[in-house]
């Protein structure tokens, strides 16, 4: 008796595994890979046939002459995919005030000319640390910096930046936002 119920439900954990373990896989991936190709491989940008990175996570740019994304919480190095976390710092927590304070500060010394406010996304990280993207407004607070680094006019990297500006999904879901790896690479062939 003891046999006949073993046997169908080790036949039935053997089937299950394979379908739902290699079969709907391997369905999903080749409609993924078939359907969108791009995405599938992970986004990647490639500058003269090299790996520059990929447009679905962010960079860590600090040069006064590129655009910077959000900070990363990530550790021990930022935009670590591997250790994809937010910082997991309430509101009225000391180390968050103080790294927001911190990343005001990189930015205000970056353009000590510069007073307007700092948007948030600019000071804090995201949920995730690795976000590739920042608001418009945030990417708009830096074009005067960018621009006197690089010596080009506001108005032509201000025209770079709204290039660059991806709206909302069918025009409804998610916020403005600018890729920052992208709208720099486009910068970076500027001249």
């Amino acid at each position: 008796m003891f046999a006949r119920l073993v046997r169908p439900a080790i036949l039935l954990l053997l089937a299950m595994t394979l379908l739902t373990g290699i079969v709907y896989p391997l369905v999903i991936t080749g409609i993924a890979r078939a359907a969108f190709p791009r995405q599938a491989e992970g986004s990647l940008l490639h500058r003269d046939g090299k790996l520059i990175g990929s447009s679905l996570i962010g960079q860590s740019f600090s040069d006064p002459a590129h655009f910077w994304g959000r900070p990363s919480a990530t550790t021990p190095q930022p935009y670590n995919g591997t250790a994809s976390t937010g910082s997991n710092l309430g509101p009225l927590n000391p180390a968050l005030i103080d790294a927001v304070k911190a990343n005001a500060k990189a930015l205000r010394d970056a353009d000590p000319e510069h007073r307007e406010q700092v948007p948030v996304d600019l000071v804090t990280a995201s949920a995730s640390g690795l976000d590739p993207e920042i608001s418009p407004a945030a990417a708009e607070y830096q074009v005067p910096r960018v621009a006197k680094a690089r010596g080009l006019p506001v108005e032509k990297v201000r025209a770079l930046v709204g290039a660059h500006q991806q709206g909302r999904l069918l025009g409804l879901i998610g916020e403005p936002r600018v890729n920052v790896l992208e709208l720099n690479l486009a910068l970076d062939e500027l001249k």
